[in-house]
């Protein structure tokens, strides 16, 4: 297994977090980001107990091959 990272957010305060990952082992991204507490927010997601949901900013799209063209 490896990853690479494909980047991390131009805008992060402290430079650490959110980043994209990518393993090409199982063909998969992982994302570093924001972990959503809202209960609000997470009311409304059907959310199974083993999984958990991260917030992405919509710049760090650009780190996605398939959103790139590549």
């Amino acid at each position: 297994m490896a990853l690479h990272m494909l980047g991390k957010d131009p805008e992060s305060r402290d430079g650490n977090s959110p980043t994209v990952y990518y393993d090409d082992a199982r063909d998969t991204y992982l994302v570093q980001s924001w972990k959503v507490i809202d209960h609000d927010r997470l009311s409304q997601i059907d959310l199974p107990e083993h999984e958990t949901v991260i917030e992405l900013p919509r710049r760090m799209m650009r780190f996605f091959k398939e959103v790139n063209g590549g």
